[in-house]
């Protein structure tokens, strides 16, 4: 298939109207970053996040009046891939001390029940455990199956010895939001999928680690590119990079809370997107930078806005082919992927568009702006 074959236009001459363009757009999205800011997901700040399945079908909006009565702050709830599952996210990582000796009353109504007038006591309490102690072995492994198995405690045996009469139940935030939705929707079971917890210095370490690997990533493509072509054309193709990582942080900023399905948080899987888009849009740069190099050995004597001009036009077929098909299996991940690749799918789709106009408008126009600049001729 061959598109754009034989095209001969002048990109680099309309070079300040897209300027003006790159221009407008980092602006806007630095007044967003600045206003509105980046929300950062719990990887990041912090907090707990727990995925429920339902088996019938809810209305996030009913489980939200629940969610806010249950006294953990600020509960933020999502859909969670299909109709019947949720995401609950809250920045505590443990439950309050006025809600926990009401997990404890629910634990042992539970022993109660499968246990009637058995006798059993507490040995120890923290923040996030109860343990407790049985007559003997046998009861203790039968209310251990049952709080796991039956009522989705996190219960299990304090030793694996066979004498064992303890069993440790781990208390998390989904152990009270499970308990109250029972109640509130009986006739809706669901149970737990995952609870994630990140504590404040883990997801400062984490951002900082982000930053870091994505600040190496450029580095590292500059040393590249600087001994594969010149300098110059090293540090152009790193301003596009910024260019590319920049805008789509302020298109983050600009969307959030504006369009429904696009409320998109900053977390470990949106640094691997980045990375990604890094690396795709440094490899635009270089198919363009090898032909521009082609080029330029042979016409040496053209000027070198013609020579960019007719690497950007020959490899201009190839560009969008590769971008169209790419595009094409993002757009089905952003649309039938569901919220877990949603951000991942979504960077990727703006950042091929974004990253292959910095590689013509950005990277090149630079390298042209230089050379003019320094009035010198370039050589390899």
């Amino acid at each position: 298939m061959r598109i754009f074959e034989n095209i001969n236009y002048d990109f680099l001459g309309k070079r300040k109207y897209f300027y003006i363009l790159s221009g407008t757009l980092l602006l806007l999205g630095f007044i967003n970053l600045a206003i509105r800011g980046l929300q950062f997901g719990i990887d990041f700040k912090g907090g707990t996040e727990i995925v429920l399945e339902f088996q019938k079908p809810i209305n996030i909006s009913n489980l939200r009046t629940y969610t806010d009565k249950m006294g953990l702050g600020n509960v933020e709830l999502k859909t969670f891939g299909r109709e019947t599952g949720v995401l609950v996210r809250t920045e505590m990582q443990e439950i309050p001390g006025g809600i926990f000796p009401r997990v404890t009353s629910a634990i042992e109504a539970n022993i109660n029940k499968i246990l009637p007038g058995a006798p059993y006591k507490k040995v120890d309490s923290s923040a996030n455990s109860i343990t407790y102690q049985f007559a003997n072995a046998d009861t203790a492994n039968q209310v251990i199956n049952y709080l796991f198995n039956t009522e989705g405690f996190q219960a299990g045996k304090v030793s694996n010895e066979l004498s064992n009469r303890q069993m440790i139940v781990r208390v998390g935030i989904s152990d009270w939001i499970k308990d109250n939705l029972k109640q509130k929707m009986p006739d809706n079971a669901f149970k737990v999928l995952k609870e994630d917890k990140v504590g404040p210095k883990v997801g400062q370490e984490l951002k900082t680690n982000a930053v870091l690997a994505v600040f190496f990533a450029l580095i590292v493509i500059l040393i590249y590119l600087g001994f594969r072509f010149k300098l110059i054309f090293a540090v152009g193709a790193v301003i596009a990079l910024f260019h590319d990582v920049l805008i789509t942080l302020g298109l983050y900023a600009l969307l959030y809370n504006v369009i429904p399905g696009l409320n998109l948080e900053i977390n470990l899987t949106i640094v691997a997107a980045f990375l990604t888009l890094i690396g795709y849009s440094n490899n635009d740069t270089v198919v363009v930078f090898d032909r521009v190099r082609e080029t330029m050995k042979l016409h040496k004597t053209v000027d070198l806005e013609k020579n960019i001009n007719d690497a950007i036009n020959k490899t201009l077929s190839r560009t969008i082919l590769t971008g169209t098909t790419t595009l094409l299996a993002v757009f089905v991940l952003l649309i039938f992927g569901g919220e877990v690749l949603r951000s991942f799918a979504f960077t990727l789709f703006f950042g091929i568009i974004i990253g292959t106009y910095s590689s013509i408008f950005v990277a090149s126009s630079l390298v042209l702006e230089y050379s003019k600049k320094m009035k010198g001729k370039l050589e390899f």
